[in-house]
């Protein structure tokens, strides 16, 4: 990736440019110290005068009024906020027209910023405070005085929270009185500039110790450059928080969000005091101190999948490289690309216009079909269809261009979401909220409507990225995800009524992928990487978890890398300085969840035979167990040397009833619960009963067996004997007032027992199953 540059060989102000905003992509507005606001058209290449400022004002910070209020979207903005040096600050129609200027500071007013909502203004000045005014310019309330000038301010991502610069000081300051402020030592020298992103919740800061840093909303460090040759002026997020630019004297460079570089530019521009990016994310400008307005375009971005390599030559065309056969397709759009993705066969590329589909099949006829909102802000791909957010909502296509849904819940922002905490599969859509961050909206793909009941999953913690399993049936459907404590967990996205266990799987997690193909999970823990290959494991036999995994210990991933992808077997992962390192983990993992999916048992064994691998035994066995194959899960268990389930499981085989078998089966990986109301369902009272004696559970059995009149007995009895075999008296009420003047005799006992055996047997053999095997057996 790098920055095409254009440069007009004479400038168009006569003085330092000290700031520039965007109101649409083609459109550009400049101030400069020749109090001229100037407004460039990048379509017409024209360049006009739109007002000339009064002598007394220099320009020093401008920020267009947001394109979206309370949801509603505007076509473009329709006034922005100009702060200068004689303490003021100008609101200013899209025409040129001040509409209000207002007395704010002693001093210069060093910068002015619009909230997201644009429903309230922060200004702040060289006499070191920081205001909260109100759209139309009524002072709401002074939130800090520093004994120092700020340079630059931001807005915290859901609006709350101001972020500050002072002196090497960065400072977060939410807008609650009396809330903790967040205060820290950002840089050696004084901090010129700070920006905040909306989506990846990350803050850029420079200085005059001539570095910038990337910062999280805790104040720990991310990254820190090298040292410039000089002070670091400018520095600014693109929308979607996938890059930032940094400029200096004569240099801009473009990086990703990570911190590390993807091209430096030496352009002839004196120092670059503002950069603006514009609202698609594909070009930048940036305000000069020797009078010109430079502008780049973003070019070269590239995208991978399989065989086939596509890069973004120019900004209306893509060359695709299929490396097996070295074929080169060139793509042409009618407007420039602002997002794409490749994956499942399918390359997905969206304009100002229209979105395009690709089949990597046939290059020469996409499928193309027009935008109701022309920013696409993420592009997301499953198998069978894929999702566009833009400013307006969320919307399911299929790759024949019909749009199948799209979702919608309370509060819905879509210009912050992003890969991290959005997540598709075939039938699944999950959005991670950012009103409340410990809860996730899981939706059905096919209708937009919420998944189950339609309660939300909520966690105990904030959640900072989701995703969803890719293969297998909707009802096993897993979506796994990392809380603010870089725990790793999984539960089930089907949830009717009953609270759906969550399960702790990792710790240290930095990154997660799911497989293309198959439902392995791959994970940076610490140093070390992970496979889960069958995390589906924690809810079918727990203690098995830990043989299910792969584990590399390896220290040449640096500090935060990033998993990339995970198709087929090969994982990519960038580490912090952008290099790529690839890692093959075994393909046979991925083969047996093919035989399982499909009930190649016999397959599914020989398969293991072969591998001879413990691992492939271990996740044999689950899965076995998970599909209540019990045949190879005695075979697996046995290979593994766990004696004790083999026997367990052959127990199991000599129940008489199907239904007994599956509540056994239930009983077997924890879900006790499960069972009973399964025994419950089909009248089998005694073995209900039986399965709360069997876990020691008395007030449940002693309960089940007075609700239904039966073995009321046979509970004391077996309560009896449990505390004399521990020299214990009965101290329970219940169970004291129901053994009043009742014996315990085991005889009778036992013979209940083997009438209610006798019982299943028989309703086993009646039942039209039992008689349809034997018939064919005869």
């Amino acid at each position: 990736m790098r920055l095409k540059i254009s440069l007009l060989k004479e400038p168009k102000h006569k003085e330092l440019v000290s700031c520039v905003g965007w109101t649409t992509a083609d459109e550009l507005y400049s101030c400069s110290d020749d109090h001229q606001i100037m407004k460039w058209n990048l379509l017409t290449s024209e360049t006009t005068r739109l007002v000339k400022l009064p002598d007394d004002i220099f320009p020093i910070d401008l920020h267009w009024f947001p394109r979206s209020i309370g949801g509603k979207k505007q076509s473009h903005a329709e006034s922005f906020v100009l702060t200068s040096s004689d303490g003021k600050f100008h609101l200013i129609s899209k025409l040129g027209r001040i509409e209000k200027s207002i007395d704010a500071h002693c001093g210069a007013v060093l910068a002015g910023r619009w909230n997201y909502e644009g429903t309230a203004l922060v200004t702040v000045g060289e006499d070191g405070q920081v205001k909260i005014w109100s759209k139309s310019g009524m002072l709401r309330s002074t939130l800090a005085q520093q004994g120092r000038p700020v340079y630059s301010v931001a807005w915290g991502p859901d609006s709350g929270k101001v972020l500050y610069t002072s002196g090497k000081q960065l400072i977060i300051k939410p807008l609650q009185p009396n809330a903790k402020v967040l205060q820290w030592k950002a840089h050696d020298g004084l901090i010129l500039k700070t920006d905040w992103n909306s989506v990846n919740d990350l803050i850029l800061s420079a200085g005059e110790d001539c570095k910038y840093k990337v910062w999280d909303s805790y104040g720990r460090l991310l990254y820190s450059s090298q040292p410039h040759e000089y002070p670091i002026t400018s520095v600014a997020w693109a929308v979607d928080g996938e890059l930032f630019a940094v400029g200096s004297f004569r240099t801009l460079r473009l990086c990703d969000k990570t911190g590390w570089s993807y091209t430096l530019e030496k352009p002839n521009t004196g120092s670059i005091y503002n950069i603006a990016w514009s609202i698609d994310g594909t070009q930048l400008a940036g305000a000069c101190g020797n009078g010109h307005v430079i502008f780049a375009h973003v070019v070269d971005q590239r995208w991978e999948w399989k065989n086939f390599e596509i890069t973004l030559i120019k900004r209306r065309t893509m060359e695709v490289h299929n490396v097996i056969n070295d074929a080169v397709d060139l793509l042409e759009f009618r407007d420039r690309v602002i997002k794409a993705s490749l994956n499942y066969g399918h390359l997905v590329v969206s304009t100002s216009l229209q979105c395009y589909v690709f089949s990597v099949k046939n290059w020469n006829t996409p499928l193309i079909f027009d935008l109701k909102e022309g920013t696409v802000s993420l592009i997301l791909q499953a198998e069978r269809h894929f999702l566009l957010v833009d400013g307006a909502g969320l919307y399911l296509y299929s790759y024949e261009g019909r749009l199948i849904s799209s979702p919608k819940y309370p509060g819905m922002r879509t210009d912050i979401l992003s890969a991290q905490t959005v997540s598709l599969s075939n039938d699944t859509l999950a959005v991670k909220d950012k009103a409340d961050e410990k809860v996730i909206y899981i939706f059905e793909a096919l209708s937009g409507k919420p998944l189950g009941d339609g309660k939300p999953l909520a966690h105990k913690t904030e959640i900072v990225e989701i995703a969803l399993d890719q293969k297998g049936l909707t009802s096993e459907r897993k979506i796994a995800f990392i809380d603010k404590n870089r725990d790793l967990y999984i539960t089930s996205v089907k949830r009717f009524g009953k609270e759906q266990k969550i399960v702790k799987i990792g710790t240290m997690v930095q990154t997660l992928a799911w497989n293309d193909t198959s439902n392995i999970l791959c994970g940076i823990q610490d140093t070390r990487f992970t496979v889960w290959y069958y995390p589906n494991t924690v809810y079918v036999d727990k203690d098995l978890l830990p043989k299910t995994l792969y584990e590399n210990e390896t220290s040449e991933f640096s500090k935060n890398p990033q998993i990339v992808r995970f198709i087929g077997n090969l994982i990519t992962i960038r580490r912090a300085d952008g290099s790529l390192i690839h890692l093959n983990i075994s393909p046979y993992p991925a083969i047996l969840h093919e035989y399982v999916s499909s009930s190649k048992w016999e397959d599914a064994v020989r398969l293991c035979r072969f591998a001879k691998d413990q691992t492939m035994w271990t996740c044999l066995a689950a899965m076995a167990v998970a599909n209540k194959e019990m045949a190879t899960a005695e075979i697996a268990y046995a290979s593994i040397g766990k004696i004790d389930k083999v026997q367990y499981i052959n127990s199991i085989k000599d129940l008489p009833s199907k239904e007994s078998r599956m509540a056994q089966m239930l009983l077997f990986s924890g879900n006790s619960q499960e069972a009973e109301t399964l025994l419950l369902q089909t009248g089998l009272i005694y073995q209900a009963i039986q399965v709360n004696i069997n876990l020691y559970n008395w007030d449940r059995a002693l309960e089940l067996a007075v609700k239904h009149k039966t073995h009321v007995d046979t509970v004391l009895a077996y309560r009896q004997k449990f505390l004399e075999d521990f020299g214990r008296k009965e101290t329970n009420k219940r169970f004291l007032q129901y053994a009043e003047g009742l014996e315990v005799d085991w005889n009778k006992i036992k013979a209940k027992i083997q009438m209610e055996i006798a019982k299943e047997r028989e309703r086993a053999a009646a039942s039209p199953a039992v008689r349809a095997s034997v018939t064919v057996q005869q």
